[in-house]
């Protein structure tokens, strides 16, 4: 079984002596991760990157911030409810205020390592590196490193930005507590354990992190490089999918791609209760857009209600890590069909919409611009004697992410993509319309 004592450490990784105080004026450690991963660069970003619809000009469509900020607010009413359930198992000093926090941190950084456009910058790096053409700038890696790249993931390079490139570069990044850090890692192995999904939270460049966290946090090791999961991850998860599955419907609302009346039994199937004595109060709101917010308010309570309800039904599974689900999927049955009747009218009608396939076809030319540019100019910086004008003007462009000539070449990628992962999606179509037009 793994012990609370070590899961809800409130020490850090990287951290100087006395960087780790369990209070300093007024705030516990976990609120500080929440501060330090608020005002971190890559989280601003995130307000001009994807979440489903990209570069929309509807200010109330979700960008990646809005969207980790309401996975937050869900996230720590989980924590909380989970913590006064385990109140008398919990630590002393430990609160379940406590446990909402560093779950609420956990969901604020949880799609911080996601690349411009979305899941379709992901595919877009992983399909530049898999070509035929593009295998000479791979020779000098092995199998792991190629892996790493050919599946480039959020996941995995959200933890690299938080354990390695914010504030303390490379000397524990934004110096997270261990507890926090434990929460974020939804897939706690590399890239060897991704599986068919190609899912993993470490690069190989960050294994040494992970093994640490593991090992300071009690995570059972289930195979070299692999780790059973944080029970609080389960709630982060969660939070995500709820978001998600209800406030897709709600973004495609606002789009046109989908009537009230046609999400509205949905919801109503999320929420439980009766049906009918809901309707008349959403009947009776001024307009689509309040009856929506009305809804979607219930529905997420019930939701999270439900999950912090199965959390505590799993607890010895979860306790010693033989979980293997995930919590939505454990839940009753009235509100799990109507979240999967949720995604799945999503897939239907939002994800394949015409206009958002435009847009991600484009985002591939895009990416394909910046990935020839930057990863051809490092290889050329580490196997030519003289680089050319052009590539080392490329390369100036990434100013203090720059590779340098004698660092080992996955090294270099590794930086080439931190600096095109954390790029924005206007900055992304910008830069790559000029260093295109250079080119041409």
């Amino acid at each position: 079984m793994m012990d609370w004592q070590q899961l809800l450490s409130a020490h850090r990784l990287g951290a100087e002596p006395g960087d780790d105080t369990p209070l300093q004026s007024g705030r516990s450690n976990f609120h500080k991760d929440h501060d330090r991963i608020v005002f971190c660069s890559p989280f601003r970003r995130m307000g001009r990157k994807t979440q489903v619809h990209p570069m929309t000009e509807n200010d109330h469509v979700h960008t990646r911030l809005t969207h980790s900020i309401e996975v937050a607010c869900v996230g720590r009413s989980l924590g909380v409810l989970v913590g006064e359930a385990l109140r008398d198992k919990l630590p002393a000093g430990i609160n379940p205020y406590d446990l909402g926090a560093i779950v609420q941190a956990a969901c604020l950084a949880h799609d911080i390592g996601n690349p411009p456009f979305g899941h379709a910058g992901e595919y877009a790096i992983r399909d530049w590196f898999r070509r035929d053409e593009h295998a000479y700038l791979l020779q000098h890696l092995n199998a792991d490193e190629r892996r790493d790249l050919m599946t480039f993931e959020g996941n995995a390079q959200g933890f690299r930005i938080i354990t390695q490139l914010e504030n303390h570069r490379f000397e524990g990044g934004l110096r997270l507590t261990y507890a926090t850090l434990g929460a974020t890692l939804k897939y706690p192995w590399s890239s060897d354990h991704a599986g068919e999904k190609g899912k993993f939270s470490c690069y190989q460049s960050e294994t040494q992190q992970l093994a640490h966290v593991a090992q300071r946090l009690g995570l059972p090791q289930l195979e070299d490089g692999r780790w059973a999961r944080h029970p609080l991850s389960y709630l982060m998860e969660a939070a995500d999918d709820i978001c998600y599955a209800i406030l897709d419907l709600e973004d495609g609302i606002e789009i046109g791609m989908l009537s009230f009346e046609t999400v509205e039994p949905i919801l109503l199937k999320i929420v439980g209760g009766d049906a009918a004595l809901l309707a008349l109060e959403v009947a009776a709101a001024p307009s689509v857009r309040r009856k929506i917010s009305l809804l979607r308010g219930k529905a997420i309570d019930r939701c999270v209600r439900d999950v912090a309800a199965t959390f505590i039904a799993q607890y010895d599974r979860l306790m010693d890590g033989r979980y293997q689900g995930d919590l939505l999927n454990d839940c009753p049955a009235g509100m799990r069909h109507g979240i999967n009747e949720a995604k799945q009218l999503a897939r239907d009608r939002i994800f394949n919409e015409r206009r958002k396939i435009e847009i991600e076809v484009g985002s591939f030319t895009c990416l394909d611009i910046l990935l020839d540019a930057f990863c051809k100019a490092a290889y050329q910086q580490k196997v030519s004697s003289e680089m050319p004008f052009r590539l080392k003007r490329v390369l100036d462009l990434m100013e203090y992410n720059a590779p340098r000539k004698e660092w080992p070449m996955y090294e270099t990628y590794r930086r080439v993509l931190d600096f095109i992962g954390g790029m924005t999606d206007n900055y992304a179509t910008y830069l790559a319309q000029q260093v295109g037009g250079m080119g041409r």
